[in-house]
């Protein structure tokens, strides 16, 4: 699939960009701790001396169209691990990668063909602790241009946009369960028509959501 994000439907600016920014900026500085996948499972003990890899993610906000939209995609149900799972764009930090906003800007490139200048860089959302043992740092950008989309043939089944009010209300947010390595693991999800927007990703947002609500 090729398309453009105005293709998408984003095609018109109504909304004050710098109005946003700043909100942005005022909810990224606020002070908190970080997050994990086992926020809603306080009976879970994470390994002490654990040694968690180093990954970033790309929280990338739309701002061409009527309103903003975060970007995010499908991954592929061929991958081996999390297959047709909602994630943003990223991954794991190379040792190439200056840091872990370079890999994530280098990752949404190989995945969505987003070109790593394009992205507006605002902050970052504190660092979040997966079950496969990632540290992630959510990285915070704006687009203000237009793009070719390139999903990664056999890493990316489909790129998509949500409405960031809708990502940005907290009652938009459900907490579901399943049973995960013999006992009941708690989890948010955020559901948008038909894509469930769950786990890492899902908690990812709520933080964001949560620091934009103070």
């Amino acid at each position: 699939m090729i398309s453009t994000l105005k293709q998408l439907g984003l095609t018109r600016k109504t909304h004050r960009v710098s109005d946003l920014i700043e909100a942005l900026r005022t909810a990224l500085d606020q002070a908190g701790d970080g997050s994990s996948d086992f926020d809603l499972n306080p009976d879970f003990e994470l390994p002490a001396g654990r040694k968690l890899r180093p990954a970033g993610v790309l929280v990338p906000i739309s701002v061409i169209g009527e309103i903003p939209h975060v970007i995010l995609t499908k991954r592929s149900s061929a991958l081996k691990h999390h297959p047709g799972q909602i994630a943003f764009p990223g991954g794991k930090q190379d040792a190439d990668d200056r840091d872990v906003t370079a890999a994530a800007l280098r990752e949404a490139w190989e995945e969505i063909g987003l070109p790593r200048d394009l992205p507006k860089v605002i902050g970052h959302l504190p660092d979040h602790e997966t079950v496969t043992g990632f540290r992630v740092t959510p990285v915070v950008a704006l687009l203000e241009q237009d793009f070719e989309l390139r999903p990664e043939p056999g890493e990316v089944d489909e790129v998509f946009s949500v409405p960031l009010a809708h990502l940005l209300d907290l009652d938009s947010y459900v907490v579901e369960s399943r049973h995960w390595r013999g006992v009941q693991r708690h989890y948010f999800t955020v559901p948008y028509g038909p894509y469930y927007i769950w786990g890492a990703t899902a908690r990812m947002l709520r933080g964001l959501a949560a620091r934009m609500k103070r």
